[in-house]
């Protein structure tokens, strides 16, 4: 029986990751683990069918202002316009006109902006926070762990929406900066209380043992080997965090608790609703702006769920 010599024998070929230095190692696995990702990523059609929906909203985000000129926007230079009017053949007008006759199809164009800032923006603070605060309840066991635990856990137990409505309305201002600071700065509690739950889970490890034992700092144990180890989850849970996000701000906009002066499918809906679209018949003012917030919401649970099935191997498997 024959053994394999770990080191290559004199005048044969060194294996090619011999040659290579240890940081173009590290970057070679990261472009095959990337690789590997997108093959089983591609395989889940609901993922793709989230990723092209979100593709298209992006590109609508994008290109509003080429195509939609913002005196379609203006009031004052729609005044000629007929208020609720229906469809038409008309590119601009395809569905129609809102209370004050300008086009809803340039409307709705335009709201993808907002939603899409204020959901992506505000979700990264809600995983920075949330991923900071579960990694340091987790690994610390003395009152500065105790403090955050029982900190995400008033945070948890405080309605959400209550509490968007009194921090939105007590600072008062309703710039759209506002309102991703505190969406982001409520979201993030159910972060960080997954992101605890399997920090503790990896601390139970050996590796983590012989890292103490080692003489590792704190910050080196939970930059190095607990945060590598957490973030597949944090990533899953952040695609599904924007969905949240982007139905809170919904809300607010709704309740006029948004700036007027931008554009949102929220204050789209508010409008049609002000305006008795309902009662009216103006479905093209009202139902077109809850499909888009449908639409992107859908799009981000089913990219959010794939993530969770391909990043997590227990899931994978069953």
């Amino acid at each position: 029986m024959t053994t394999t010599q770990a080191n290559p024998t004199p005048g044969s070929t060194p294996p090619p990751d011999i040659l290579l230095s240890p940081r173009k190692i590290a970057w070679k696995r990261r472009r095959t683990a990337l690789s590997r990702f997108l093959v089983q990523f591609a395989q889940h059609r609901s993922g793709l069918a989230g990723v092209g929906i979100l593709i298209l909203f992006v590109m609508v985000a994008v290109t509003s202002p080429c195509i939609f000129p913002e005196y379609l926007l203006d009031p004052i230079d729609n005044l000629s316009n007929e208020a609720l009017a229906g469809p038409s053949g008309e590119f601009y007008y395809w569905l129609g006109t809102d209370n004050l006759g300008r086009s809803v199809l340039a409307e709705l164009a335009w709201g993808a902006r907002p939603s899409l800032v204020v959901g992506i923006v505000g979700s990264f603070i809600a995983m920075v926070i949330g991923t900071l605060v579960g990694i340091s309840s987790g690994h610390f066991r003395n009152w500065l762990g105790g403090g955050m635990e029982r900190l995400t856990d008033w945070f948890l137990v405080l309605p959400f929406i209550p509490l968007v409505i009194v921090l939105q309305a007590v600072i008062g201002q309703t710039s759209i900066w506002v309102t991703v600071i505190v969406l982001g700065a409520t979201s993030w509690p159910g972060t960080a209380r997954l992101v605890r739950a399997q920090t503790l889970s990896v601390e139970a490890r050996p590796y983590i043992e012989r890292a103490k034992v080692l003489g590792n700092s704190d910050w080196k144990q939970m930059n190095r080997h607990v945060l590598p180890n957490v973030m597949p989850l944090v990533i899953a849970n952040t695609t599904l965090t924007v969905a949240i996000v982007i139905l809170s701000m919904t809300t607010l906009s709704f309740l006029g608790l948004f700036d007027p002066n931008i554009i949102s499918w929220g204050g789209m809906l508010e409008a049609a609703d002000g305006a008795g679209a309902a009662s009216e018949g103006a479905w093209w003012f009202l139902i077109p702006p809850g499909l888009c917030v449908v639409a992107v919401v859908l799009a981000f649970t089913l990219i959010g769920r794939t993530l969770e099935v391909v990043l997590n191997p227990r899931l994978g498997s069953n």
